[in-house]
């Protein structure tokens, strides 16, 4: 049996340890893997690791000794689930991981755009509160979150876990899910978009999901309010948010998730005003990715021992 680790880096830039994967059979990790030496790479592996490296149907059937697959992620849109299901292979994911660390970041977005923090540090870095007429200065709206509507769409863990957070800086949360919504007003989704002063996307991507914030939806939104995302970058139509930015039809908005990433230098996200892009990073605290590793030995363990679990494609 062989382990192939396709694009390890994120997950293990050096500060964790891939002993207990290496323990568990012949292990070859790669930190990044090129679309074109995919087949090469994994052609003899029995499980492939793979955590944004795409496993298309067409390159699944060129691994015959595959057996499964394991996400170093919780999406998993970049396997081909039915096709590996067609071969009787599995393909796990990591379920929980990252909760804490993504609502932590959201919260910080949220706190950025609001408080400007980290902005101002910059700017008193660069000399100004020095040559100030007056003893403090701020150069944008600062907005208290105790008493504004935190919209969430989506009621999964992360949504969730960002309500907690809301209502203890004092906010009023909505929701929007297919699914009960206890501590949450439910409402549909334009009502969400209307009466929000933040929305914070925690949805998945699917074909329903896909660009369903674009230039109708962002235009029931107050000018003031305020779009956050840190699930997928396709929910959003870049373009139709730069251009309500730009626009001033709505005051701010902060992504950690873009449509294509890297970006290319012409997404109109990078320039639109006050739009602040951090780099997919939510996910990334050590514990979170402590976590990742922990649970990706254990799929890998579960599925040597015969009984696969956290599978998507049953």
């Amino acid at each position: 049996m062989n382990l192939v680790v396709l694009d390890g880096y994120a997950l293990n830039p050096g500060d964790l340890s891939w002993d207990a994967l290496r323990a568990l059979g012949p292990c070859t990790i790669h930190d990044r893997t090129a679309a074109a030496d995919i087949v090469a790479r994994a052609k003899d592996a029995t499980l492939v690791l793979t955590n944004k490296t795409p496993l298309r149907a067409d390159t699944i059937s060129q691994l015959p000794a595959l057996r499964c697959i394991s996400v170093l992620a919780t999406g998993h849109n970049v396997v081909d689930s039915a096709a590996a299901r067609a071969r009787g292979i599995p393909v796990c994911n990591v379920p929980t991981y990252g909760t804490r660390s993504v609502a932590q970041h959201t919260l910080a977005l949220i706190l950025e755009l609001t408080n400007g923090a980290g902005h101002h540090g910059q700017t008193v870095r660069g000399g100004r509160w020095a040559v100030c007429a007056d003893w403090c200065y701020w150069d944008r709206p600062l907005r208290e979150l105790d008493g504004l509507t935190l919209g969430i769409v989506g009621w999964g863990r992360i949504g969730r876990a960002v309500a907690e957070l809301g209502r203890a800086f004092g906010m009023k949360i909505l929701a929007h899910s297919r699914g009960d919504t206890p501590g949450a007003e439910r409402v549909p989704l334009d009502d969400l978009f209307r009466r929000s002063d933040i929305v914070s996307l925690h949805c998945p991507l699917t074909p329903e999901t896909q660009g369903m914030v674009n230039a109708a939806r962002l235009a029931l939104m107050k000018p003031d309010a305020l779009l956050v995302n840190t699930s997928r970058g396709p929910l959003i139509v870049d373009a139709d948010l730069a251009a309500a930015l730009n626009a001033g039809r709505l005051a701010g908005a902060a992504v950690d998730v873009l449509s294509a990433e890297p970006p290319p230098a012409s997404n109109p996200l990078l320039t639109a005003k006050n739009c602040l892009v951090t780099p997919h990073l939510a996910w990334a605290t050590r514990a979170a990715r402590a976590r990742l590793m922990e649970t990706t030995v254990a799929n890998v363990r579960a599925f040597l021992a015969g009984t696969p679990q956290n599978v998507v494609n049953p």
